[in-house]
């Protein structure tokens, strides 16, 4: 092993959580392959594997990571692996010469009826992979007629890849908001600018809340909550900092049984609820890891189907906390980046995707920039 090479560092990775319930929720004779961009130059990969949320073993029977030829992927010197319910596994140590900025192709074969529950949906310029039926695990192309295109990752959760002392990662945590483009434009505005030792590692799942999780089907894909979610999360290797931006689904989600019985007032948190969950579920685990934690202001809501007056005190609230709290090594004030001049409780023009609720593209840009150089030097 070269010496340069000493040091294991997430260089990609994604939160589990629960799949949306559809009507189908098995799989079978299924290939997925997932674009992995390589932050760092190394020579040896790990892979995690997350059956977190699911409620049955999950086998892959293939897997293989490719720049050109194929390479097995391996659990214990054997080709396939099994995932427990509700666990993660790490594969073998692969000797893998990688250098930065490449793209490898991670495919996983599922022959046997698989249950899809552990998975979670992203988006942005460098997210996405695609699905095959049948087993093109192998093959340099994945055949047309067979294959569509998917925001969900399932069961991949972290690559890890041998590098030198000098690299990190960032974690990012949060909700829809962070499960969807502004991480991967941090990426693409690391390389632009020449942050070369730091890979941005997501951890989001839309839907989810700090205090709360619900127990229902319909919206079973909202996740868990920030005391279940966080400590696994941040098994992160190599991670220096956290940005937690959470905590906008905890204010707009409840609106009275009388209109939806899985959604009840009491729910309802306050801006001191909020900031007691951050300090005691987030902040003291991230403390006791050793890592830097930044807090990531709440975006407006101005415009949104449940928007009141009352919700956006409690945000308004939390978020002099998330700029002012000592607690925190800094803040990235992500609302001041997107808000409007004229009306600071709406997003500013063409930085509203429509929904008053989640950034444009060109908002979610906005966002990557504000980040400060800091966190990624």
């Amino acid at each position: 092993m070269p010496e340069m090479y000493s040091k294991w560092v997430a260089c990609w990775g994604n939160a589990t959580s629960i799949t949306d319930r559809k009507e189908a929720t098995y799989a079978k004779d299924l290939t997925l392959r997932y674009p992995i961009r390589a932050c760092f130059s190394g020579n040896k990969l790990r892979f995690h594997f997350s059956n977190l949320t699911g409620t049955e073993p999950v086998t892959i029977s293939e897997a293989y990571v490719a720049k050109d030829v194929p390479t097995p992927i391996t659990f214990g010197g054997h080709t396939s692996g099994t995932i427990p319910a509700g666990e993660e596994i790490l594969s073998d140590e692969i000797a893998f010469d990688v250098t930065a900025g490449e793209t490898l192709d991670v495919s996983l074969y599922f022959a046997g009826f698989t249950q899809m529950n552990a998975g979670t949906a992203i988006t942005g310029p460098l997210s996405g992979g695609k699905y095959s039926y049948g087993n093109f695990a192998k093959s340099a192309e994945l055949p047309d007629n067979l294959t569509r295109k998917t925001n969900w990752i399932y069961f991949l959760n972290t690559v890890d890849i041998l590098t030198e002392e000098k690299n990190f990662a960032l974690v990012c945590f949060g909700d829809s908001i962070t499960a969807q483009d502004w991480p991967d434009y941090l990426t693409l505005r690391c390389a632009r600018e020449g942050f070369n030792n730091v890979a941005i590692i997501r951890r989001a799942v839309s839907g989810t809340r700090i205090l709360r999780e619900y127990s229902c089907i319909t919206y079973a894909a909202y996740g868990l909550k920030g005391a279940t979610r966080f400590p696994i999360e941040m098994n992160v290797a190599g991670a220096r900092a956290v940005i937690v931006q959470h905590g906008i689904n905890d204010i707009i989600h409840p609106v009275g049984v009388e209109v939806n019985k899985f959604r009840p007032w009491s729910d309802m948190p306050t801006a001191d609820d909020l900031i007691n969950g951050v300090r005691s579920l987030y902040i003291t685990h991230a403390r006791k890891l050793g890592l830097k934690v930044y807090s990531g202001t709440l975006l407006p809501i101005y415009g949104w189907r449940t928007y009141n007056e009352n919700r956006d005190i409690v945000r308004m609230a939390f978020n002099q906390w998330l700029r002012t709290a000592p607690e925190f090594d800094g803040c990235v004030d992500f609302d001041k980046a997107v808000r409007g001049h004229e009306n600071p409780k709406a997003f500013s023009s063409g930085f509203d995707s429509g929904d008053h609720l989640h950034p444009s593209a060109r908002a979610y840009e906005a966002m990557a920039e504000c980040v400060p150089e800091e966190l990624l030097t």
